[in-house]
């Protein structure tokens, strides 16, 4: 089963690419396939790819989803965190 999941945009990089945070870690993904993200914002990511944004309650709620089932870390970047401040 393949299971896209939401990330926070932390960084901006060059050629319609991301630095999300999944559960605290750090990982490229493409934006090529959404338009206008910024900073802050939550995408859906599927191997590697942004497939659409997502607003920050719905993305909490699916975290909070994830969590209960056991199925994911339920805390991919809170919306009072700073995004520019995720630890490695």
């Amino acid at each position: 089963m393949c299971l896209a999941v939401p990330a926070r945009v932390i960084e901006l990089l060059e050629d319609d690419r991301a630095t999300v945070s999944l559960g605290g870690v750090k990982v490229a993904c493409s934006l090529a396939l959404v338009e206008g993200v910024t900073v802050g914002d939550y995408v859906i990511v599927h191997v590697g790819y942004a497939l659409s944004k997502l607003d920050a309650e719905e993305a909490e709620r699916t975290l909070a989803l994830l969590a209960e089932t056991g199925t994911g870390t339920g805390t991919l970047a809170p919306a009072s965190e700073d995004p520019t401040s995720a630890a490695a």
